[in-house]
C-alpha cells in the first residue's frame, strides 16, 4: 500500500511506492568496478561457450608451433614446452574455471543450506549434532581440507568438484545456521507456527525465501575463492590431469621459464586475477543492492 505523508496545504498525499528493479539497478551499478566485473564475467562466460570457435588452434595437439615460442602475429600468447598454442589453452581453461566454480558451488549449497535451516529450526539434539559436525570440518582451512581430499581421490576434475564441496559445506551450513536463526523469531514465524503451518512450510515458503538474498552474495563469491582454490590444487599438481587445460596448472608449467617466456605464467595468473577479482566486485555490489535497509529507496 503507497506511503501518506502531509504537505504544507494541509492536506494527505499517496508517496507513490520506489520500484524495486530500478532501486537494485542504480543500487547495483552505482560503482563502476562493479560494472567492470560484470563486462568480465560476462565475456568469460561468452568465451567458456563459444571456446571451440574462438580458439584458433587445437589446445591439446602439440607441435603446432614451436616449443616455447614468443608472442607473434600467429601465436598471439606464444607456446609452451610441448608447442600447443597458449592462447588456446588458456581459451579452454575459462570451461575448466567455470565448470569447477559453478557445480562446486551448487553441490555444496544443496548440501549446506538445508543442513543450515533444518538445524536451526529443529534444535535440540539435531541442531547439536549437525552443528558440532560441521564445527569439526571448519577447524581445517577450506584449501587444506580439499587439498587432502583431492590427494585422496587422486586427480581428475570430477575429484577436484568434490574435494571443494565438501571443504566448503560447512560454511554454508553456518552461515545459513546463523540467518535461520535470526529469521525464525520474527513475528510471522510465530504467527505460521501458531496457525498450524507444516514444518515444510515454514521452511520453504518463509525461512528460506528471506535468507536466499544475502546467501545469493555468499554464492557469488564463493565462485571467485573456489575458482582460485582450484588454480592452487593444479598448480599443486593436484587437479585437472593432462592434457586438460586448467589455468593453475598453466602457471606452473610456465614458471620454469619466467626468465625467457614469462607470458606462460602471466596469462593464466593475469586471467585468474580478473575473474576473483570480478566475483567478489559482482558480489559485493548484489550486498549493497539486497541490503534491506535500502528497500523502498531510490
Amino acid at each position: 500500500m503507497a506511503e501518506s505523508r502531509v504537505t504544507d496545504a494541509g492536506y494527505l498525499t499517496n508517496t507513490p511506492r520506489a520500484s524495486e528493479w530500478r532501486r537494485f539497478r542504480r543500487v547495483f551499478f552505482s560503482r563502476g568496478v562493479v560494472a567492470f566485473g560484470l563486462i568480465v564475467l560476462l565475456l568469460l562466460l561468452i568465451t567458456a561457450i563459444f571456446a571451440a570457435w574462438l580458439a584458433p588452434y587445437d589446445p591439446y595437439r602439440p607441435g603446432v608451433a614451436p616449443s616455447l615460442a614468443q608472442p607473434s602475429w600467429e601465436h598471439w600468447l606464444g607456446s609452451d614446452i610441448l608447442g600447443r598454442d597458449t592462447l588456446s589453452r588458456l581459451i579452454y581453461g575459462s570451461r575448466t574455471a567455470l565448470m569447477v566454480g559453478f557445480v562446486s558451488v551448487a553441490a555444496a549449497s544443496v548440501i549446506g543450506i538445508p543442513m543450515g535451516i533444518v538445524a536451526a529450526y529443529s534444535g535440540g539434539a539435531v541442531n547439536a549434532v549437525i552443528m558440532r559436525s560441521m564445527d569439526a570440518l571448519m577447524c581445517f582451512p577450506m584449501l587444506l581440507l580439499s587439498l587432502v581430499i583431492a590427494g585422496l581421490l587422486g586427480n581428475g576434475i570430477w575429484n577436484v568438484i568434490i574435494a571443494l564441496s565438501v571443504a566448503t559445506i560447512p560454511g554454508y551450513a553456518r552461515v545459513t545456521h546463523g540467518l535461520a536463526l535470526s529469521i525464525k523469531e520474527n513475528d510471522f514465524i510465530l504467527q505460521q507456527r501458531s496457525m498450524g503451518s507444516s514444518y515444510q512450510r515454514v521452511i520453504f515458503q518463509h525461512i528460506l525465501p528471506n535468507a536466499f538474498p544475502s546467501l545469493i552474495v555468499l554464492m557469488t563469491m564463493q565462485l571467485g575463492n573456489l575458482i582460485l582454490a582450484e588454480a592452487g590444487l593444479s598448480f599443486l599438481g593436484i587437479g585437472i590431469e593432462p592434457p586438460g587445460a586448467a589455468w593453475g596448472a598453466m602457471v606452473n608449467d610456465g614458471y620454469r621459464y619466467l626468465l625467457h617466456n614469462p607470458i606462460l605464467s602471466f596469462a593464466p595468473g593475469l586471467a585468474i586475477m580478473l575473474v576473483v577479482f570480478a566475483f567478489n566486485m559482482v558480489g559485493d555490489g548484489l550486498r549493497d543492492a539486497l541490503d534491506p535497509r535500502l528497500r523502498g529507496l531510490l
